[in-house]
């Protein structure tokens, strides 16, 4: 390898510098480094709020890379391997860096990049970073995947995590940089019409926001977080989501930061600790079984009657956020106003969703895959199949969340109502309000509208899956 040829970086969901092998050991060669992002068909077809919120994040990192003296080039193209293969001839570039994506399409594509660039010559490799224990690393004792969540826990909390690497202490430029996309030109925030104005002060974009709400959650919070994260109507969780989805912050960095609370006698952070392995359960048996992306994961379960028509009155009303039951319909609006939704209330809907109103989950998968911005894949298609039952370690299918109980268990005060339910109040809070900003117009609703009834009484609806379950032989 050349000294003076520069190395392409590839971003992808790893908007950061900090805790970045592919940066890191690219830096560490001294040769220049162009930065890269593709828009190719995989981003191009990304829904609506998560193509917006990757817009925002590649226009920060944009900046942050500006300020390192270096810049970020956008390119975009039908495949990333053809605007690759420009880059090279433009920049005489012998080498390409990036960090692993798991789902089983970018999977295909990135081991098309890297056999296609080796045979040019082009020293292609992938690293680790978007993961703390790599898929297929992780095996039960008979040498097969996990199926169950408490099993791989086991199995990998002692692991060793690796340390987080330093942001590199310089980025050398090339001579001359190759031509960038205008990102204004790939509209990334298109589909969100009106919403993006409404959900943007929600959004903590980049790297130092990501390590501000870590080192705030794990100063303020963690200690009860046990009990807090159940309650959607406080400040209780870590909000992070958004930022790992995106690769603002790496699991590492959240890992140690969590080992370290927990040493500190701050018993909540086991909880913590727990959920990152949950999302790393995922991404094990995403790459294990890629069929949980889109079929229902147990066996007979495919076969069960679900509806499926997304235009019918109970999908209409759940999308909505007018299903009268307050505890789905605050939960939904949530969404629709910060991009985000808090997770007791992402099992309530799903749970109202597939049980209740006996919809299939991969109507509530697809919503959710429009509507968050912190979407993930993986974790998405594994939430979903969970709640109705029909994937792995999932809630039994006779469990049914009673969504009123729940908001007494859970919102005794109905502050999280509150927030977010405007119709019947007097006074509505200013979120509330500005869920009718954010909706689409053709939805015709007002605050001034009567609160409905519930499309599925909650005691009705659990009798009624039970008894779908029962003729289905479960």
């Amino acid at each position: 390898m050349s000294d003076t040829s520069p190395i392409l970086i590839w971003l992808r969901r790893d908007l950061r510098l900090s805790d970045h092998p592919a940066f890191h050991t690219a830096c560490a060669t001294g040769q220049p480094v162009i930065p890269v992002y593709i828009l190719d068909d995989q981003y191009a077809g990304l829904a609506a709020a998560p193509k917006y919120r990757l817009g925002l994040g590649i226009g920060h990192f944009a900046q942050v890379l500006e300020e390192q003296g270096s810049r970020l080039i956008l390119r975009s193209g039908d495949t990333a391997l053809e605007v690759l293969q420009s880059l090279i001839r433009e920049t005489g570039a012998s080498a390409v860096y990036w960090s692993r994506q798991y789902e089983p399409d970018a999977v295909a594509r990135d081991s098309a990049v890297k056999s296609a660039l080796k045979e040019q010559g082009i020293d292609a490799r992938s690293f680790g970073g978007h993961l703390m224990f790599e898929p297929w690393t992780v095996e039960t004792k008979l040498g097969g995947y996990y199926k169950v969540y408490t099993p791989f826990w086991r199995s990998v909390k002692n692991r060793d995590v690796e340390v987080p690497l330093a942001p590199p202490s310089k980025l050398h430029a090339p001579d001359q940089w190759p031509a960038s996309d205008d990102l204004a030109d790939w509209h990334m925030d298109a589909a969100m019409n009106r919403g993006a104005d409404v959900l943007r002060p929600f959004v903590r974009l980049g790297e130092q926001a990501a390590q501000a709400r870590l080192d705030a959650f794990l100063d303020n919070i963690v200690a009860g977080y046990n009990t807090t994260r159940d309650l959607p109507g406080v400040d209780g969780t870590s909000n992070l989501s958004e930022n790992l989805a995106l690769g603002e912050i790496s699991p590492h960095q959240c890992w140690h930061a969590g080992w370290r609370a927990l040493e500190e006698g701050k018993s909540g952070a086991e909880i913590f600790l727990k959920e990152l392995v949950w999302r790393e359960f995922a991404y094990h048996l995403m790459h294990h079984t890629p069929r949980i992306l889109s079929i229902s994961w147990r066996e007979g379960w495919e076969g069960f009657d679900w509806n499926t028509d997304e235009q019918s009155a109970e999908v209409i009303a759940w999308k909505q956020g007018r299903t009268g039951i307050p505890f789905v319909d605050a939960a939904m609006r949530e969404m629709y106003v910060t991009g985000r939704m808090h997770n007791r209330g992402r099992m309530i809907v799903a749970s109202y969703l597939t049980k209740h109103l006996l919809c299939h989950w991969r109507i509530g998968q697809k919503w959710f895959e429009e509507c968050l911005i912190d979407w993930d894949a993986a974790s998405n298609a594994m939430g979903w199949q969970w709640s109705a039952g029909s994937g792995p370690d999932a809630t039994p299918y006779f469990r049914v969340f009673n969504p009123v109980t729940q908001l007494d268990k859970f919102d005794k005060n109905r502050d999280y109502a509150g927030r977010w339910i405007a119709e019947g109040r007097s006074d509505p809070h200013s979120d509330a309000l500005r869920y009718f900003d954010a909706i689409p117009r053709s939805w015709d609703i007002a605050a001034s509208d009567i609160y409905p009834k519930p499309v599925v009484d909650a005691a009705d609806g659990r009798n009624r899956a039970l008894q779908a379950y029962k003729t289905r032989g479960f």
